[in-house]
């Protein structure tokens, strides 16, 4: 397919002048170790867009990634832009526009001026762009409903989408056809191991997460039982509101984030859970992927939680603060409480991203957030 225009806003439209580099220090965001730094994250720049026009109300952001180095940050939001942030220099970047197809779901490829996205209108097919030039490089066509997940290999230029026509696809960044499908029950999350060697998918109304061999995937290797390995948890959180499936960087824990009263917290290896970790101030208010109401207008989580680089923190959203749980901790009968790391306004972070590079941590609802370790606490 040849390369098709796209919109793009104003030269100079949206770029506000924001300066973090003397919380981000001359090199830029912290590289100590992350046990060093966990408690002392706080809000420390806040991004409001600019460009909204006069008496519009502000967008709200639908997802938030980071690409390989760490170096940028992409959010996709609800008024059909993509907005692109320079991690250094904690300024805007770039902001496109795709006002005929939407656009949700958002991930950087491997190159940091490639991204895929998933369309909120016209149809559901994937689009390829490259961002230094604004024209698509290819269309993954034959989802025929709602695509709820989008998950990259993080060693190859393959990913897994999940949707609503109830498939789970393969594809090839260099090839508009997919190279696997599979049939499935309402399947609206999928992950990557950090080798690349497993993929999971999980099926909420199931209350199963089926892990894959990558190398021959003709059928799933192991199923984890959600109801069976629930725990603590309530009925509510086993069968829906499943709004994260991530694997640790280390290998050794899936988590399965819920908009309940906790998440899920089992081991890669034999499936069994580790920990129920409890949120105290209970979940983030966004249905789960899959679960809006078509006519409520009310906006899908792309995930409201995730592991730290190192694998030993889950961070999460609430309803105020943002939560951490060290995965280290004994649980309390298959429970972990959370510390807390507070914030002025208590702007709900319904959307949780850490930098895989540096510690940082993006959050957002309406505008988003940037989170850096303070020195003098």
């Amino acid at each position: 397919m040849s390369s098709t225009p796209m919109d793009i806003d104003e030269p100079g439209a949206g770029t506000p002048s924001l300066n973090v580099t003397r919380l981000l220090g001359p090199n830029g965001p912290s590289t100590s170790k992350i046990s060093e730094v966990i408690k002392n994250f706080r809000p420390t720049k806040f991004f409001q867009r600019d460009d909204v026009k006069e008496g519009r109300p502000q967008p709200y952001v639908l997802s938030i990634d980071f690409d390989d180095p760490g170096e940028l940050c992409m959010t996709s939001e609800s008024d059909e832009t993509i907005q692109i942030y320079n991690v250094r220099e904690g300024r805007h970047d770039k902001s496109l526009l795709s006002k005929k197809y939407g656009v949700k779901h958002a991930k950087f490829t491997h190159s940091s001026s490639g991204i895929i996205y998933a369309s909120t209108k016209q149809n559901d097919a994937i689009r390829y762009l490259a961002t230094h030039d604004n024209t698509f490089i290819r269309y993954f066509e034959g989802h025929e409903a709602s695509v709820t997940n989008i998950a990259l290999h993080p060693g190859s230029d393959n990913f897994l989408s999940c949707s609503l026509d109830t498939t789970v696809r393969l594809w090839d960044l260099n090839s508009r056809n997919w190279v696997a499908k599979f049939h499935l029950t309402n399947p609206t999350l999928a992950a990557w191991d950090p080798a690349g060697l497993v993929f999971a998918i999980a099926l909420p109304a199931s209350a199963s997460i089926l892990l894959y061999d990558y190398r021959n995937y003709v059928k799933p290797f192991k199923i984890i039982d959600v109801l069976k390995e629930k725990g603590p948890a309530d009925a509510d959180a086993v069968f829906r509101g499943w709004t994260k499936l991530e694997f640790s960087n280390d290998g050794k824990h899936i988590l399965l984030g819920t908009r309940t009263g906790g998440h899920f917290l089992f081991d890669a290896i034999d499936g069994n859970l580790k920990a129920y970790l409890r949120k105290p101030q209970g979940g983030t208010r966004r249905p789960a992927p899959g679960e809006a109401d078509g006519g409520s207008g009310a906006l899908e989580s792309s995930g409201d939680c995730c592991f730290t680089p190192d694998g030993r923190y889950v961070v999460s959203g609430a309803a105020k603060d943002l939560l951490v749980w060290d995965t280290l901790q004994t649980p309390n009968n298959k429970v972990l409480e959370p510390n807390f790391l507070p914030q002025e306004g208590k702007k709900e972070p319904v959307l949780v991203q850490y930098n895989p590079r540096f510690n940082m941590i993006a959050t957002a609802d309406k505008e988003l957030m940037f989170w850096l370790p303070v020195s003098d606490l």
